[in-house]
């Protein structure tokens, strides 16, 4: 089912209100967090969303995002809800979503499926952790986000997901337990497994100090070298758009509530 181009322009309006939101929570708790993936990729190459985006990608270091889960239900306006695996039991991820109460969202795997939690269109939100700059950590980082991916829920990047969150746990304290902080400028920055979609291998010092990229015509944080930040999580170039039928979506269906 193709989303009516008026209607995704609308949830991408509402998306940036979330995200505006967002950012006046964090300027006033100075946390830290940065525009990611698709997000980043849209203020990059076409200062706003990428025309057929249907969600907004962020980041936070890892200390920031769990000071933003304890703040967060005393903040958010009430149309967001605060979703994580607390906050709506039948959720399957564990990372953070902001979900709209203002218009929703199936995405192709959930279509035709009896789903119980919240299908607000969302802003997801990721922690971001280091390790050191060696080749062990970086094959044990591949290695543990391998065997992440095969135990996490199904999502458009986990096609054949075999949801086990017990084990998973595990998996992710282990690498949380590899996090040596950001004092170090050699360090690496990764994903948390967390978000099992996508792992890379960034520069901290291609990261921070953050700049600031117009997006929508806000201003939001970016990495400070944003080209780095991109190359490491595509493997094509990522300034040509990509034909038509490479134009990934998550949306099977959106709609704006009244």
């Amino acid at each position: 089912m193709a989303i009516e181009p008026k209607v995704l322009r609308e949830a991408q309006l509402i998306m940036l209100d979330m995200l505006v939101e967002f950012d006046a929570i964090c300027a006033k708790h100075n946390l830290q967090y940065w525009l990611d993936s698709g997000t980043l990729l849209g203020a990059v190459r076409h200062q706003g969303f990428i025309p057929w985006d249907d969600d907004i990608d962020l980041s936070m270091p890892v200390e920031d995002y769990l000071k933003f889960q304890e703040i967060a239900k005393d903040e958010l306006s009430e149309n967001i809800f605060f979703q994580t695996r607390k906050t709506d039991e039948k959720f399957l991820f564990d990372y953070i979503k902001l979900r709209s109460n203002r218009a929703s969202i199936v995405e192709f795997h959930e279509k035709d499926k009896e789903i119980a939690y919240h299908q607000g269109v969302f802003v997801d939100i990721f922690p971001m952790f280091t390790l050191p700059n060696t080749a062990f950590y970086e094959n044990y980082y591949n290695d543990i986000f391998k065997l992440i991916r095969d135990i996490s829920a199904v999502s458009l990047h986990t096609p054949n997901g075999n949801n086990k969150p017990e084990a998973r746990e595990k998996l992710l304290e282990s690498l949380a337990s590899m996090h040596e902080g950001w004092d170090k400028e050699e360090s690496k920055v990764i994903y948390g497994g967390e978000m099992p979609d996508v792992a890379a291998w960034f520069d901290q010092k291609k990261i921070f100090p953050l700049n600031k990229m117009k997006f929508e015509g806000f201003d939001f944080p970016v990495p400070n070298d944003s080209e780095h930040y991109l190359g490491s999580i595509y493997s094509f170039n990522f300034m040509e758009l990509p034909p038509l039928d490479k134009r990934t979506i998550h949306a099977h269906e959106m709609r704006i509530e009244n």
